[in-house]
């Protein structure tokens, strides 16, 4: 006798994960590694810096003064409202955030529903409203040092910011916010990664654990 899929939602509901840790630990290489080891069809991937709030109605020095490590300068309601989206079928708008300037862009990415959903972040275990949403909760742990150096390379090659301006942020917001919010944020995690996309054997766990939500 087939199932009703009313009485037997199991199958349907999306298996959400959030990988959290510091800037530069490995976490969106873990995100990368494990939406690449699942069919296309069958992942979305969303990066919490997508929601980094429109500082648009601000002068460009005001916006290069904004502490962007602190949970205020996302909007992570919206992110959270999201996820209950996808987790009802539904497909949602992501905002496109340009770095550059610190704005949104005026078009969206297009999410269809899908039954694995990664979503990555430094401070996505922040926010009770965005844990309520997660079924694994990985943190990537990494030395300061190394996610320091690729965090270098990253605004420099990637975001246009200069040398100094990565050193100056660094002492004044990462760090401290580093500290205060996501190295805590560390107890919620249902697993610790160390070293992040080149620890194979806890991707080949993950991936193990993902079974027949991820594979179909």
């Amino acid at each position: 006798m087939r199932k009703n899929a009313v009485t037997d939602p199991s199958p349907l509901r999306p298996l959400v994960i959030g990988i959290a840790g510091g800037t530069g630990s490995g976490k969106s290489t873990v995100a990368h590694k494990l939406a690449t080891s699942i069919p296309v069809e069958r992942c979305a991937v969303i990066d919490h810096d997508s929601y980094y709030v429109d500082q648009g109605h601000l002068s460009p020095q005001a916006r290069a003064e904004i502490n962007y490590d602190h949970p205020s300068s996302l909007e992570s309601r919206l992110l959270a409202e999201h996820l209950r989206e996808l987790r009802a079928g539904r497909a949602v708008e992501v905002p496109i955030y340009d770095f550059v300037t610190h704005c949104r862009r005026p078009e969206t990415r297009r999410v269809p529903p899908a039954p694995v959903i990664i979503v990555e972040g430094i401070l996505v275990f922040v926010e009770a409203a965005l844990r309520e949403q997660m079924d694994i909760k990985i943190f990537v742990d990494t030395d300061a040092d190394i996610r320091l150096m690729r965090r270098i390379r990253r605004d420099l090659e990637q975001r246009g910011r200069s040398f100094a301006s990565v050193r100056d942020q660094y002492y004044a917001t990462v760090r401290p916010m580093h500290l205060e919010f996501v190295e805590p944020s560390k107890r919620w995690a249902d697993l610790i990664v160390p070293e992040g996309g080149d620890n194979k054997v806890a991707l080949d766990v993950l991936l193990g654990r993902l079974g027949r939500v991820a594979f179909g």
